[in-house]
């Protein structure tokens, strides 16, 4: 989060945007109760649709949808509308993709499955109550991951470049890209 001042900021109409029809009920449920006023989409298509008919001022925009990338979107959603404040929600958690997010223009980003609390707190970039540390170091298998993901924003998310400069198969590539990221 960027830690911006924010003093009276309260809910408004917000576009949610998430391909997992589920979790959009069930976080536009959790928002309305919060009192934003929710527009949803399942794709970023639909999000440009939704764009055209009412302007946000809030915006939670999954990381990975069926049509493409969410950082996309993302810049889409600051240009257009100005002074936006956008949340990433990601099950793709990586330290790289919260640094493009927030390079991006993202108010925050989030790792799924957020809690409700820490959502709206950021939205309205309150201090969220803070989530209990682990003093654990990562592990190998996050380490690993966490550096094919700063590699794979750098190569500007082009998998046969990654898969080049981490000398790996193509196809391995893939399959490491396609699942959630390991606990740290």
């Amino acid at each position: 989060m960027s830690g911006r001042a924010t003093e009276g900021i309260r809910p408004g109409r917000l576009l949610l945007v998430d391909d997992e029809p589920a979790v959009r009920r069930s976080l536009a449920r959790l928002l309305e109760r919060a009192g934003f006023t929710v527009d949803t989409a399942g794709s970023m298509a639909e999000a440009y649709e939704r764009l055209e008919q009412a302007t946000p001022a809030f915006a939670v925009v999954d990381l990975n949808l069926s049509d493409g990338y969410g950082m996309e979107l993302v810049s889409g959603l600051i240009e257009t509308c100005p002074g936006i404040r956008v949340v990433v929600l990601t099950g793709y958690d990586s330290i790289a993709s919260s640094v493009v997010a927030i390079k991006a223009g993202a108010w925050g980003y989030l790792a799924k499955p957020a809690d409700a609390d820490q959502l709206v707190a950021t939205l309205l970039g309150e201090q969220p109550t803070p989530l209990a540390q682990d003093d654990r170091p990562m592990s190998a298998d996050r380490i690993r991951w966490e550096y094919i993901q700063r590699v794979f924003e750098q190569c500007g998310r082009n998998v046969s470049e990654t898969a080049r400069r981490l000398h790996m198969h193509r196809r391995t590539l893939q399959r490491i890209l396609s699942k959630r990221a390991p606990r740290p």
